[in-house]
């Protein structure tokens, strides 16, 4: 069987919607079983894997979703990009950076690591949904500790936080002053 019909009906589900979606959810929506969706991404994938395609079938945040490839999304980000967020400034993203790398962290603890407050830094990424609160510290005063979200991941186009870029071993060092 060469799952063309079904891979189009999986490709148009993915299309239309704006998160992704796991293979039991694909299956739910087009009333496929689970592995026969899994031989349509199968199909999907090696379609826009050629050259031709400015789109690919990646695995975000434990979902498929049809995104653009890397090198056109360069190209097109400033126009298609989201108005509403923006760019982030050079602090907000080195405060991102410790958060993601060293999760879950206080804001004393980034701080440490920063040199400098932070209150308006988190409150930006809070605001922009990149960073949440995933609980509290075992320390006197229960200290918030601080997290990234499924729109991190989203942003960084990362299927789980173990995709991050490897850090060197003198960043390593510096992310864990605070430890």
């Amino acid at each position: 069987m060469d799952f063309k019909k079904e891979a189009a009906l999986v490709e148009t589900v993915l299309f239309l919607e704006s998160e992704p979606l796991s293979v039991k959810m694909i299956s739910n929506k087009t009333q496929f079983s689970e592995e026969v969706v899994e031989q349509c991404l199968e199909v999907l994938k090696e379609r826009y894997e050629s050259e031709g395609s400015g789109i690919e079938l990646a695995m975000i945040t434990g979902g498929w979703c049809l995104t653009p490839k890397k090198e056109c999304w360069d190209v097109l980000k400033e126009q298609y990009g989201s108005k509403r967020e923006g760019r982030l400034s050079k602090s907000a993203m080195e405060t991102l950076a410790i958060i993601a790398y060293s999760q879950p962290i206080t804001r004393a603890e980034i701080e440490s690591i920063r040199g400098v407050g932070v209150d308006n830094m988190i409150r930006i990424l809070i605001d922009r949904n990149l960073i949440k609160e995933v609980g509290k510290k075992e320390a006197p005063g229960r200290p918030v500790l601080f997290g990234t979200t499924k729109e991190f991941l989203k942003l960084f186009r990362l299927n789980t936080i173990a995709e991050l870029p490897k850090l060197d071993e003198a960043e390593e060092e510096r992310f864990e002053l605070a430890r």
